[in-house]
This record gives structure tokens, sequence and C-alpha cells, in this order.
């Protein structure tokens, strides 16, 4: 990552009361509830179990990839899931670092600094690839989600969550939106690193949705909060 780049980011997740102590993160995604984003905490909350317990039914011996881990609480709650290996990989080396102290006692998981459009990655294969809230930071929805299925095993599946997708119509609409958010901060430069990916492009890959929040059923219980879990096979 550009260190200028960097920079900005961490000062805008800074105003954006998005970085947090060693402790907090050790804690994630339980989180105060007065906190700014406590809402925001108890969604991915949700969203973390969902995951954990199905991966946790699909056999021990997995091989984790995350892209995209941040500071590293959701990869360290997959490496707790038994028979788990995960590799964890980001290009924000400052979160990395601490996502490695916080952590570094867990034998199962495994911190990259790097972008795996580098090729860093080697040959490594996966059982799972995960993008938790990190999709959006890829310009070309196509291009990544291809390149992370040639890092999946046969049969293995690429999950994504915590992240929205867009009908063609409300695109422009988020961006115009996220453009004025981040001039707000002071950092106008900042949306162009953002990316609103299109709910169409999913038709190209063999995926299912396994949550939806617009569902009939969450819908008529009032639980239409989150985003959609979507889970592509290679």
């Amino acid at each position: 990552m550009d260190a200028l780049f960097e920079k900005k980011y961490i000062t805008t997740r800074s105003l954006e009361n998005r970085l947090y102590s060693d402790e907090e993160v050790m804690r994630l995604p339980e989180i105060h509830p007065g906190h700014t984003h406590s809402k925001e905490w108890l969604l991915r909350k949700r969203s973390c179990k969902r995951m954990v317990r199905y991966l946790g039914s699909k056999g021990r011996n997995r091989e984790i990839l995350e892209i995209g881990c941040g500071n590293g609480w959701f990869s360290h709650h997959l490496a707790e899931i038994p028979g788990a290996r995960v590799t964890a990989l980001d290009i924000n080396f400052t979160e990395l670092q601490q996502a490695a102290r916080v952590f570094s006692d867990d034998p199962n998981l495994h911190f990259i600094h790097g972008d795996i459009r580098s090729g860093i990655l080697g040959e490594a294969e996966f059982d799972y690839i995960l993008f938790a809230a990190s999709i959006e930071f890829f310009p070309s929805f196509k291009k990544i989600v291809h390149l992370a299925l040639s890092y999946l095993k046969p049969k293995g599946e690429l999950h994504i969550t915590d992240s929205r997708f867009f009908r063609p119509g409300e695109i422009e609409i988020a961006r115009r939106r996220n453009q004025s958010y981040y001039s707000s901060l002071g950092y106008p430069e900042m949306a162009d690193f953002y990316f609103h990916h299109n709910i169409m492009d999913l038709q190209s890959f063999d995926y299912s949705r396994l949550y939806d929040p617009y569902s009939f059923r969450n819908r008529l219980f009032g639980k239409k909060e989150g985003y959609p879990w979507i889970r592509i096979k290679k």
C-alpha cells in the first residue's frame, strides 16, 4: 500500500472512530453499547457467528484465507474453529501490525502483509476464501472473484459477507453519497478507493445467498438488517 494513502486511510479511520485499542480488538465483535458503531458491531457479531457455525460443520483440516483482514478480529474467531488453519491477508500495514501483536499467541493464525493481486500467495490453495467487509476495496468484482477462485482447492468455496451490493440504478447515487461523505471528513480523494459493486455481476458465477436480510421470511419477522452472505463455488 502506498505510504501516503495508508496515512490518509488511517487518519479517516480515526476520524470515523474505527481505530481500536489492543484490548478492544481482542474483544471484538463485543464492544461497549455506547460506542459510535455498536449497532454495526452487533450485525457483524451475528454474521461472524453464522460463518463460524457454518465452517465448523464442515469437518476438520480446513485451510481458510481471509482477504482484507484489517485488525484481525474475524480471522481470530475463524482460527478458533477446531481443525482450522487461517491465513489473514491485508495491505494495511498499520492495522496488520496490531493484528499480529494482539493475536500473536494463536498457532492456527498466520498474517501476511501484501496484495493478493501481486502473486504473494504463490501456489497456495485454500478450502475457503472469505471477504468480510472488504470486497468493496477492489475495483473490479469479476476480476477479484476470478482471481480468488484460482486459489481454491477443488470444491472450494468463496464467501462474501458484510458488504452491500447495488442495483444498476443505485450505483451512481451511492458514489455521490460516498464522495460527499469523505469530503465532509476532509479527504474527498478517499472515495476513489471505495467501489460499489453491481449485484448483477453475481450472475457470472455459481452463487447462492446463504443469508438474505431482504428475504420474505426476514421481512416478515422484522429482521431485514445487515448484508447478504454470498457463497460462490469453484
